[in-house]
């Protein structure tokens, strides 16, 4: 099995994937955020994943945030409509700007790849920890 990553966000979601030993962490499509439940129905049909991490955005003091409520309101709408899957919140402190800085040094030619950098990253903490 799998796991999925989320970097959530107002008009774009990044999604990353493990590999099923859960070892290593793929960036894998950008999404438009209006789109997102019909393409998590298409992508559980082609893969076996069991857990989504969502990145869950804290200021740098480790405090909550006005889109931390929208990023936990996101998460129980999609535990509603895929409850069979476990659900991980994981810190995403400068995940967003590591990723930008690792997509300006790489290719200046589509700027949402940085949001599956970003999931990427958040996935390969979250496996990391599980290590």
């Amino acid at each position: 099995m799998k796991v999925l990553a989320l970097d959530l966000g107002d008009a774009w979601i990044g999604t990353a994937l493990s590999d099923p030993l859960k070892i290593i962490a793929t960036p894998y499509t950008t999404i438009k955020t209006e789109n997102l439940f019909s393409f998590l129905t298409d992508l559980f049909t082609k893969e076996s994943i069991d857990t989504i991490v969502i990145g869950y955005p804290r200021t740098m003091r480790g405090k909550e945030s006005q889109q931390t409520q929208k990023i936990l309101l996101q998460k129980e709408t999609i535990q509603e409509k895929f409850p069979d899957k476990k659900y991980i919140l994981w810190d995403e402190r400068l995940s967003s700007k590591h990723a930008k800085n690792i997509q300006r040094s790489h290719s200046k030619t589509d700027s949402t790849k940085e949001h599956a950098i970003a999931a990427a990253l958040i996935l390969e903490t979250y496996l990391q920890f599980l290590t």
